[in-house]
């Protein structure tokens, strides 16, 4: 979604500072308008050379586009506080310090910050804890960084997408899969059915799920709208869950949610390990 951002951008005449990661990933995005420059939003060091080289520059910086995120799928039992933590330096405290380091010039340019948020900003279902918990942090500091800085010209825009055919959820069931190897028996006995589930739920909503194409002209909207609203939706998912879900009492979102990864859970499967022990045949049981 990102690189499809990035060259919508460069599209409509906007030159763009493209953070990556890996030099294979600026080779593959870089083109006429688009600069990649390697960035790991959690590494001070990397977010200082993005500040020194946007100074350097004598154009205008127009606006800051917060789009790194990382997902991850575990029960709040099950999630390594190593992982919370992780998930919220990519996902949270790394938009906030690159937020930090580029405001001084989005102040003298009065320019807008867009922070890519999620439905899961909003409505947070089972086993999306430490996911949701950074967005719904997310969407707080942006209305009070909006509220800080737009008597002084800035703009703070909110794009909360929902399902969008990307890699992000492959690799969050990948990453939810390996956590869930990391489980114990008895918690995979509580929570293995609803793992798979998730899982399945995830790829079928990315699969019919909005392009990164789509997703990024919204993004590019929100840039330039010359009175953009606080908050966009992308997609229609996300436009029906932002629009019913506060309709909604808790307890009835909650079965609405429950019935849909009922749909999804493995017909007569147990946890992981306990159909394992189930298929093992009777030689090999325990003694």
């Amino acid at each position: 979604m990102g690189a499809s951002a990035a060259r919508e951008l460069a599209r409509r005449g906007f030159h763009v500072l493209a953070g990556v990661r890996r030099d294979r990933d600026a080779d593959a995005i870089r083109s006429t308008g688009i600069e990649p420059v390697i960035l790991d939003i959690t590494k001070s060091e990397q977010v200082e050379a993005l500040a020194a080289r946007v100074a350097d520059d004598p154009r205008a910086l127009h606006a800051l586009v917060n789009n790194a995120g990382v997902q991850v799928n575990a029960p709040v039992e099950a999630l390594p506080m190593t992982e919370w933590r992780r998930v919220f330096e990519v996902n949270l405290f790394g938009h906030i310090a690159v937020t930090q380091a580029l405001l001084p010039a989005l102040l003298r340019s009065k320019g807008r910050v867009i922070n890519i948020s999620s439905v899961g900003g909003r409505f947070a279902m089972a086993t999306y804890g430490a996911y949701a918990g950074t967005k719904f942090a997310l969407e707080a500091v942006s209305d009070s960084l909006r509220r800080e800085v737009a008597p002084l010209g800035v703009q703070v825009v909110v794009v909360e997408p929902g399902g969008v055919r990307t890699e992000m959820a492959a690799r969050g069931v990948e990453t939810a899969n390996h956590l869930a190897a990391q489980m114990t028996p008895e918690q995979d006995g509580r929570y293995g059915r609803l793992l798979q589930a998730n899982n399945k739920l995830m790829t079928s909503g990315t699969a019919s799920g909005l392009t990164a194409d789509a997703a990024a002209r919204v993004i590019a909207r929100a840039v330039t709208t010359p009175r953009p609203r606080t908050r966009y939706t992308a997609g229609r998912d996300a436009a029906l869950i932002m629009c019913l879900g506060p309709m909604l009492s808790d307890r009835t979102l909650d079965r609405i949610l429950a019935a849909n990864l009922r749909r999804h859970h493995p017909k007569g499967a147990v946890g992981r390990r306990g159909l394992r022990e189930r298929l093992r045949p009777p030689w090999c049981g325990h003694q």
